[in-house]
């Protein structure tokens, strides 16, 4: 990546970086880590390229993506740094940014708060219409179409469509864009 990406990921993470500046590195994050395996670099690595300034890298990898938010890191921080909350920052960052290597699962979360949003719950027909059709790719939904299969013969989802209907949701979701605003 080029150093006008770093420039613009920059702006967009200071305030993660603020919130770790007081980081040590010693590497308890690491270690209490239930994700650790899954991760291309770690979380004590993740700090070092955020305060370091390196975050063209840190975007390139995936693995703040892989924190599943139990807690163990921000509950065993010696500094008491919320790192939780850090990793929650990235994920809304790289989804902001629409960086092309989190697009898959950007796209799919957008889909599935729509769908709560307009109905109070999830249509899962509507959601993955939805989902498939904004990934602009008519080949993935085969790679689905067993497994559709198999929940509709047992009856786990309902082939019901209601395209555009506002729920009462609405609001809600609403106030809390206001909110990050």
């Amino acid at each position: 990546m080029g150093q006008a990406n770093n420039k613009g990921y920059l702006e967009q993470t200071e305030t993660i970086k603020t919130m770790i500046q007081t980081c040590i590195q010693c590497g308890t994050c690491t270690a209490s880590c239930p994700n650790i395996e899954f991760m291309d670099i770690t979380p004590r690595h993740m700090w070092r390229l955020l305060m370091t300034d390196h975050v063209d890298q840190l975007f390139s990898s995936k693995s703040f993506i892989m924190c599943s938010s139990c807690y163990y890191c921000t509950l065993r921080c010696p500094r008491g740094l919320e790192l939780t909350n850090a990793m929650s920052q990235l994920k809304q960052v790289a989804s902001k940014l629409r960086l092309k290597q989190f697009r898959r699962s950007s796209l799919f979360y957008e889909a599935f708060l729509n769908s709560v949003k307009n109905h109070g719950r999830v249509k899962e027909m509507e959601f993955m219409t939805n989902y498939f059709i904004s990934m602009k790719n008519p080949v993935i939904p085969f790679a689905y179409a067993s497994l559709g299969i198999k929940l509709l013969a047992k009856g786990k989802i309902r082939p019901e469509f209601s395209f555009g209907r506002k729920g009462k949701l609405t609001a809600l979701f609403k106030k809390v864009a206001e909110l990050e605003e």
